[in-house]
């Protein structure tokens, strides 16, 4: 499963059928690394000076204060620096989870259970205690008028219970989702006493109270929100928060575009920058800043999959029904020449929903386990996705695609389409072929642009739409698009995430990450399979399954990855020298002392 997740399986050959007992982690396969009574991370710098400032910029707006519901578009930051969960995850094992406001966890072999004893010392940060009480409010708010993911992790949940003094108790529906223990220790715990469930849903711009690190000192609705660090943060001294949270404060501005952002950073009005446009970090990271060394411009190791970077179809729609259509224009996707002219040759393709780990399908042909699960599914995957043959289409680099073009042509024939005067018609009703695609930003348009001129050529009717931040979000919150350019992240231990992204339910729920409306039985099967897996070799089979089963569904066009993390930041930040598998820790960095974000 890749260097990162050898090393971490490597850490013990204990089997999860082991687990008994209080612990004080748990990892999602095999054991965690680490035992109680470990002082740090060692991708944090245990020293660090606590102080000065971090100024973030990000794309759009924002008209709420609680990231847990489905309205509104929720200002960044508060679930990672106000609100706590009950564990806090290693970012240098696959998933592993040590604990944080819980002291403890316990869990059977079968995890249809797991209890949780609370920290004593576990306070909001209004002085209350965390106590069981809030715990079980969270769950039951959150399961009831929270994110879909939320309902529907939670819904698994047969009973919860206080145990003891300090003790929840969570039992499951059964063994069979082995990733429920860990998925309700990352649940956020709430203040029971601060909240009303009846107006939970509604959005805010009150501040809201947490027992996190820090505290919102200022909000200016929809341009930006300050964060103070709390001096009477309990968890300060918690080993797993040890090198953490260094900052005094935190500030994150808001931009309509990306360009009066970069323009804000190369000012010096913001401190950190992530880079993911090739031409850009190419091209326009030459100002005074850099050349002078007051700008730190770095490609940082990744370990964690690429994810699926894609054009999404939008199955619900009716010229996206038919897959040949799909894998049409998959075909008039013109990777190597956008890939040299628009990106410097910088992108490696992405072939799979796990590209750049050993969860990928890519490559290989499905081994024994693979094939059992895949045998009462039998048209779900295509022969060449089957035995690893498969490679999306390529050209020479020139701008030509002629083969793709044929292939594509012959695609829109077998599905019913045929040009008449230059135009794509519905052989039958004489109907163009006809698409939207939605554009957020100008990096994407230009993009979609260029693809758009392939497809015209093909006498495809195409319009690119470029809308701000609020109608994008409730337009794809609500799936009300042809086509759309979206990203989903990849851990090297997929689980629950991946039925909110691909299961059949989700695709009939608002606010989900199914976009392109998958319903699928083989694609459900292989998520509850992972799901189940207890052995590593058999957690990878099921996910390199599920990869193949989303490959040969043509619900997305898959676009490219960077092979590194590019970053460029402003010298008054430091970073630990280990960067951990998952890529840079921005809560691990901390300001030069007395700098003050001063330049």
């Amino acid at each position: 499963m890749g260097a990162g997740v050898a090393a971490a399986a490597s850490g013990s050959a204990a089997s999860a059928e082991t687990e008994s007992g209080p612990q004080y982690g748990i990892a999602m396969h095999g054991e965690p690394l680490r035992q109680k009574g470990f002082d740090h991370f060692p991708y944090v710098n245990p020293d660090a000076p606590k102080g000065g400032r971090l100024v973030l910029g990000e794309r759009g707006s924002f008209d709420s204060l609680n990231p847990l519901i489905v309205m509104g578009h929720s200002a960044e930051g508060i679930r990672d620096y106000v609100y706590e969960s009950l564990m806090t995850r290693a970012y240098d094992e696959p998933f592993t989870l040590y604990g944080r406001i819980a002291e403890t966890i316990e869990t059977p072999p079968d995890r249809s259970s797991v209890t949780f004893q609370l920290n004593p010392k576990a306070k909001f940060s209004d002085g209350q205690p965390v106590t069981p009480k809030d715990v079980l409010f969270s769950y039951r708010v959150l399961r009831e008028r929270g994110r879909p993911n939320h309902r529907t992790y939670y819904s698994k949940v047969t009973q919860a219970e206080q145990v003891g003094e300090r003790g929840v108790k969570f039992t499951f529906e059964d063994g069979s989702d082995r990733e429920m223990p860990l998925i309700m220790g990352l649940m956020p715990v709430l203040p029971s006493h601060l909240i009303e469930p009846e107006t939970f849903e509604k959005t805010s711009l009150d501040a809201p109270i947490g027992s996190g690190p820090y505290l919102v000192k200022a909000v200016d609705p929809g341009k930006s929100i300050t964060y103070e660090r709390d001096p009477e943060y309990w968890g300060r001294d918690l080993n797993v928060n040890k090198g953490r949270f260094n900052f005094d404060e935190i500030r994150i501005e808001y931009y309509r575009d990306t360009g009066a952002m970069f323009e804000a950073f190369k000012s010096g009005l913001i401190d950190f920058r992530e880079e993911d446009d090739p031409t850009w970090w190419t091209e326009s990271y030459n100002f005074p800043a850099v050349k002078e060394g007051r700008v730190v411009k770095e490609a940082l190791p990744i370990e964690v999959p690429a994810g699926m970077s894609a054009l999404v179809f939008n199955t619900r729609r009716a010229q996206f029904a038919d897959p040949r259509v799909r894998q049409a224009l998959i075909a008039l996707f013109d990777f190597d020449w956008i890939n040299r002219t628009l990106y410097h040759g910088q992108y490696d393709r992405t072939q799979s929903y796990f590209a750049r780990s050993d969860l990928s399908s890519h490559g290989r042909p499905a081994d024994a386990h693979e094939e059992k699960l895949l045998a009462p599914y039998p048209d779900a995957v295509l022969p060449e996705i089957m035995d690893g043959s498969y490679e999306l289409p390529e050209s020479d680099g020139r701008g030509q695609n002629r083969a793709g073009r044929r292939e594509a042509l012959k695609l829109f024939k077998e599905a019913g389409y045929v040009l008449k005067g230059g135009r794509l018609v519905d052989e039958e009703t004489g109907k163009p072929f006809a698409i939207e695609i939605l554009a957020a930003t100008r990096p994407q348009e230009r993009l979609l642009l260029t693809y758009a001129r392939a497809l015209k050529q093909l006498g495809i009717t195409v319009r690119i739409r470029q809308v701000d931040s609020a109608q994008y979000q409730r337009r794809k919150q609500t799936f009300d698009f042809d086509m759309i350019q979206y990203y989903w992240p990849v851990s090297l231990s997929p689980g629950n995430e991946q039925l909110f992204r691909w299961g059949s339910e989700a695709a009939v729920t608002d606010g989900s990450f199914n976009y392109p409306g998958i319903e699928s039985k083989a694609v459900d099967a292989m998520i509850g399979a992972l799901l189940r897996a207890k052995s590593d070799k058999d957690f990878v089979s099921s996910v390199r399954a599920l990869d193949r089963v989303l490959l040969s569904g043509r619900y997305v066009l898959p676009l490219f990855h960077l092979p590194k993390q590019w970053v460029a930041y402003w010298r008054t930040l430091h970073r630990p020298e280990q960067v951990p598998i998952f890529g840079y820790i921005l809560d691990t960095w901390w300001a030069e002392p007395e700098a003050g974000g001063s330049r």
